[in-house]
Formats: C-alpha cells, sequence, structure tokens
C-alpha cells in the first residue's frame, strides 16, 4: 500500500491518464504511434535524397562527348528516308552525342533474331554514317526475360548461342556496336554474365562496341534482395553486381529513370545518388551514362513533372561533381527520340550539351 502523500511515478500517472480516454481516443493514439513508426523512416529517406539534390552543380560537369540517345524502330523498317536522316544531323549537331541505340530487334525468347524485322537497317547504317560523321551506330537488342515474364532464358547456354549468333550476324551488316536491353536481369544472375563473356570476343574482332543498359543501383545495400522477396521483380542491381557487368562491357547505360519519386527534388537527388554510386565502381576504361527521361507518362513508376530532362541532368551533374568530376569517358543517354519533345531537347543542350564536343 502506497504511503498517503506519495508523490506518483511518471509512469502511473500515464496509464491513469490511458485509462482515463475512451476506447476511441486510444484506438487514434495507437494508430497515430503505429504511423509515425512506418513514415519516420520514409521521412529520413526523403530528406536524403532531398540533401543529395541541394547545392550547385560544377560549370565544367557537361558533356564530354560520349552522350547516347535511343533511337525507335521506324529508323529500320522503312518507315524513314534520307531526308529524316539529314534531320537528325541537324537535330544532334553541336551536342555531345557519340552514339545512336536504333530498335532493331526484339530477339525472339530463344535468342534469333528474326532479318524481317530490320530491313532497312544496312541503308540507316551507311547513310547515318554518310550524313553523321563521328557517330557511332549500335544495334539496339532487347527482349523480356524469364523467370519474372514468360520471355528469354539467359541461364540457358542454347539460348545465349543464339544471341551470340544474332550478334553476329546483325554486325555484318556494319553496326557499330552492340547495345542489349535484356529487362529484367536479376542482380546476380551469371546467365547474363555469361552472355557478355560469349557476345565479347565477337565484337572485339570487329572492333565493335559491346554495350548494356543497366537498372539502378540498390539505394539501400540489399534492397534489390527485398524487391525480389515482395514483388518478385528485379528492379534493382547490388553494386557489387553492377561492377561485374560493367567490367564485362565496353559502356553501360543506366535507366535512371521511371524511379515512382513523386517530386522533382526527390527525383533528382535519387539520381545524383545513382550516377555517385555507378562511378565508384566504373572501370576507368568503360563508358558510363546516365539515361535521362525525354518522355511523358504519368503511373505509378513515373510521374511526368517530377521526370524531366532538366531534373535528370541536373542530378547527374550533382554525382558527376561529387564523385569523380574529371572522368572524361562519361555521358547522358537520352530516351527516346520519337517522345522527346523540343523542350526536352532544349533543356539537353542548356544544362549539358553546350560545350558541343564529338
Amino acid at each position: 500500500m502506497k504511503r498517503k502523500g506519495r508523490p506518483r511515478s511518471a509512469f502511473a500517472a500515464a496509464g491513469a491518464r490511458w485509462r482515463g480516454w475512451s476506447r476511441w481516443r486510444r484506438a487514434g493514439m495507437i494508430l497515430l504511434v503505429i504511423l509515425t513508426a512506418l513514415l519516420t523512416p520514409v521521412g529520413g529517406a526523403a530528406l536524403y535524397l532531398r540533401l543529395h539534390y541541394a547545392g550547385t552543380p560544377a560549370d565544367d560537369a557537361r558533356t564530354r562527348g560520349r552522350d547516347a540517345v535511343w533511337l525507335g524502330h521506324a529508323w529500320v523498317d522503312g518507315r524513314r528516308s534520307d531526308a529524316d536522316v539529314a534531320g537528325l544531323a541537324t537535330l544532334l549537331s553541336g551536342t555531345g552525342i557519340k552514339d545512336l541505340y536504333v530498335h532493331t530487334g526484339p530477339l525472339e525468347h530463344d535468342g534469333a533474331l528474326p532479318a524481317e524485322l530490320h530491313p532497312n537497317a544496312r541503308w540507316f547504317v551507311d547513310t547515318a554514317h554518310r550524313l553523321l560523321p563521328g557517330i557511332r551506330v549500335q544495334s539496339w537488342l532487347g527482349d523480356i526475360l524469364a523467370p519474372e515474364f514468360d520471355g528469354m532464358n539467359v541461364e540457358d547456354a542454347a539460348t545465349r548461342e543464339r544471341v551470340a549468333a544474332s550478334a553476329t550476324g546483325i554486325l555484318d551488316l556494319g553496326f557499330d556496336g552492340i547495345h542489349f536491353d535484356l529487362e529484367p536481369v536479376r542482380s546476380g544472375s551469371p546467365g547474363f554474365l555469361a552472355l557478355l563473356d560469349r557476345v565479347r570476343p565477337i565484337t572485339a574482332a570487329r572492333a565493335a562496341l559491346l554495350s548494356v543498359s543497366a537498372p539502378v543501383i540498390d539505394p539501400l545495400p540489399g534492397l534489390h534482395a527485398v524487391g525480389l522477396a515482395v514483388a518478385d521483380h528485379g528492379k534493382w542491381w547490388s553494386q557489387g553486381y553492377f561492377a561485374q557487368v560493367a567490367r564485362r562491357a565496353d559502356q553501360v547505360a543506366v535507366m535512371s529513370y521511371d524511379t515512382a519519386m513523386p517530386v522533382k527534388s526527390l527525383y533528382g537527388g535519387y539520381v545524383a545518388q545513382q550516377t555517385g554510386l555507378a562511378l565508384e565502381v566504373t572501370p576507368a576504361g568503360v563508358d558510363l551514362l546516365l539515361g535521362v527521361p525525354a518522355y511523358w507518362a504519368n503511373d505509378l513508376g513515373h510521374r511526368g513533372n517530377a521526370e524531366t530532362v532538366a531534373t535528370a541532368i541536373r542530378g547527374i551533374r550533382l554525382g558527376l561533381g561529387r564523385t569523380e568530376r574529371g572522368r572524361r569517358n562519361f555521358g547522358v543517354a537520352i530516351y527516346v527520340d520519337f517522345a522527346a519533345t523540343a523542350r526536352d531537347w532544349a533543356e539537353y543542350r542548356r544544362d549539358w550539351g553546350g560545350i558541343g564536343v564529338r
């Protein structure tokens, strides 16, 4: 029994107040505590990305003349003419664009590449070489992958052999490189590494490039494993796996878009972080490009008002300036020509392409 006049403890007082509340008030307080516990990490992550987007980009964090643009299938299927290529030359004049990734696939799920998909491929390569001197034309080959989709299985050796044969055939048409965009490659996939090892001697023998589209790197260590466990989706690569891929390629283009970031400050901070993470592990002799979203969409994965060319480039410049400011074999890759607007190209020229080096 408590002695009369003894002060009550803070815990006892709090307990008495709790018991005096109504059931609805107690339920509301419990909900508030749960929401606070859930939202605090989210708020911390948002602040972390916002800080990555703070600051002023370095004046010299601009094009090194190693940029690229993804081009749609119309350039090789008969819908384009010499006049269109001349217009493309005018559009790219004075920019840092060095590589064209022209869509010549998709590959069949078994790795084959039907010739009827790209009847005008040789015409485009020859015309681009004539009208855009110094520009490299790469064959953009892609497909959806198993096990996430009913698609190509890169873990199968026979499939990899057919992909290698397809790469050989497309290089016979005069392309300056092979640009693989196989999605989604799961972090740690040995089959994808084996595919690059198989194709690399083919491109090297012809002095051609082996280029790869890569997903973003884990913004938090191990996040790729969480994505697989929760949603069975290979959204991210570990930084270590990214490094393994980069060591097997001549060029890596990071698909730094479709991030689900709702506002510019978070998207720009995310891109700045991704730029730094990729720079840390990309070998000095490998071209590293960061993707820039020149298209509009509003869905769960992409907010058009947040993911803009200007925001992406500002984030890239911040990440470059903080991590490896003097790196020369670095650039941006614009996705995609048929969706890019005059404003997109103007932002690229203003914010990144001002040096005009090729």
